[in-house]
């Protein structure tokens, strides 16, 4: 814009603190230094995110094709933790490992390779590189939708304000007909656990070592740690977990945590269930872990200690007590379209009820905003939600478990179809791993599916859709599946329950 437009305008509009120089060459730096700032310090929005994770910006996207004017509090890389240090990055890890895997067992797809190793700097670097690329991907869907990025740290204020503190400190209010808090989740500590970020770390720290342990020991056997598991042990660590309940991958179907357990095994992992770490020694080189195991005290030498006992929320020091929002137990207190008990004030994601997923939080805040935007969103059916874990073999999960329908008191049709018996799997080298299927023997109803195998991650979408339409076993046998694929494996498991089955 030319000096003069902007020198002419600032003098009709008579602004009151921005004094400019009468040399219209000072005008003109002086301007674009500072009016970006005070436009935003008098900017009054319709909606802010606190927070630009899969719920704060999916949440502030969908609020502004609904016409709602938005900003966005992010005090680090857009995208928040799953974009940049968790789904994504870690996926790229674990497909650098799957690639090495298929090298070492090249021979038994007919192909001659002499050596190959991991290049733990590349691997690394090539994952920060993809998560990278998806932060300035939302930096585009942020320009494309006319979303202002504040950056700073924000805090609830009474009066539908948010403080927003920068990098060097300034604090800067804002004002907001609504307010969306989307802080998320980090490593949950331990008191025996204590995270030093370098001989006891976090999965933060587990993404980015540039130079791979000889052993890692892993303390917990849930999502996070198992693919962590999976990936330095395929890429040449010597790997022992450590789980205090009595089955790894504990919230899955009992079939699943076995076949995961054996498959692990076969891999050369180290399992001790039932157990617990009581104390770590950092003192020497490495670790030495004291674990607590149904057989007795035990010590385990390790270089690190992998610590992925869950997550804790982030909901200190953000105002939420200030203005009286009211919490449980680390968890926002909400409705069923997120709002909390103070007018204009919500939130979503891993710091309400439910499960902390990335695909639930974009959901919850989907819901949120078309809530506040006056539209009539169902209310999120917290039944239907799957499950992911990226392990290998992979572990893909929705509705109940057979040992949960039975308490429910259902009786139950129970189908199973082994990759064994699947064409495609074999052909592909991995037939590790089944389908599960459960279904209510009266109705009909599909309870609940638990896969285990290669790529099921991409197959579970199917019977979240079937669930959601309330569909049949009998409508799903007699859907043509096409052939050869990993997918026939749910109508086979489908025809298990119903005695139809073909290839078993």
């Amino acid at each position: 814009m030319p000096c003069t437009v902007l020198y002419s305008g600032l003098q009709k509009s008579n602004l009151p603190h921005l004094k400019i120089s009468f040399l219209k060459e000072q005008a003109e730096v002086y301007l674009w230094a500072h009016l970006k700032n005070y436009l935003l310090f008098m900017a009054n929005y319709d909606l802010i995110v606190i927070g630009s994770g899969p719920g704060g910006y999916v949440a502030a996207i969908r609020a502004s094709q609904l016409g709602l004017k938005v900003g966005v509090v992010e005090k680090a890389e857009l995208g928040g933790i799953c974009l940049n240090w968790g789904c994504i990055p870690t996926k790229a890890l674990l497909k650098s490992a799957q690639v090495f895997e298929y090298i070492q067992h090249a021979s038994d797809y007919g192909i001659t390779i002499k050596s190959a190793e991991p290049d733990v700097k590349a691997i690394v670097k090539r994952s920060r590189d993809v998560a990278a690329g998806m932060s300035k991907g939302i930096q585009f869907l942020f320009k494309k939708n006319k979303i202002d990025h504040i950056a700073g740290t924000g805090k609830l204020k009474k009066g539908s304000k948010v403080e927003v503190t920068d990098a060097a400190g300034k604090k800067v209010d804002y004002d907001a007909k609504h307010i969306i808090v989307a802080t998320g989740a980090r490593s949950r500590e331990l008191p025996a656990l204590k995270i030093d970020g370098k001989k006891i770390i976090g999965y933060r720290e587990a993404m980015v070592l540039e130079e791979k342990p000889k052993k890692l020991l892993v303390v917990g056997s849930g999502a996070i740690g198992v693919e962590f598991a999976y990936y330095y042990n395929t890429i040449g660590v010597e790997v022992t977990i450590v789980e205090f309940l009595p089955r790894i991958v504990p919230v899955e179907d009992e079939e699943v945590s076995k076949q995961l357990d054996k498959s692990f095994k076969k891999a050369g992992i180290t399992i001790y269930t039932n157990s617990e770490v009581t104390k770590v020694d950092t003192s020497g080189k490495g670790c030495v872990a004291t674990v607590k195991t149904p057989d007795g005290e035990i010590k385990i030498e390790t270089d690190i200690v992998l610590s992925a006992v869950g997550v804790a929320t982030n909901i200190e020091g953000i105002g939420l007590e200030d203005v009286g929002v009211k919490t449980d137990k680390g968890r926002v207190l909400v409705d069923d379209y997120y709002k909390t008990n103070v007018a204009g004030v919500y939130a979503i994601g891993d710091i309400v009820k439910g499960p902390a997923l990335a695909h639930v939080a974009s959901a919850e805040g989907i819901i949120c905003v078309e809530k506040i935007a006056g539209q009539n969103p169902h209310p999120l059916n917290y039944n239907n939600l799957p499950g992911c874990t990226y392990c290998s073999p992979e572990i893909a999960s929705v509705g109940m478990t057979e040992e949960a329908a039975k308490k429910a008191g259902y009786q139950i049709k129970v189908g199973k179809f082994p990759f064994t018996a699947s064409g495609k799997a074999k052909a592909a080298g991995a037939s590790d791993g089944f389908v599960k299927v459960i279904f209510d023997a009266k109705y009909g109803e599909w309870l609940g599916a638990h896969f285990i195998g290669a790529n099921v991650t991409e197959m579970i979408a199917e019977v979240v859709v079937a669930r959601n339409l309330e569909t049949t076993g009998h409508e799903i046998i007699k859907s043509v599946h096409p052939h050869p694929t990993m997918s026939e494996a749910i109508m086979e498991a489908a025809a298990a329950a119903y005695g139809e089955v073909i290839h078993l």
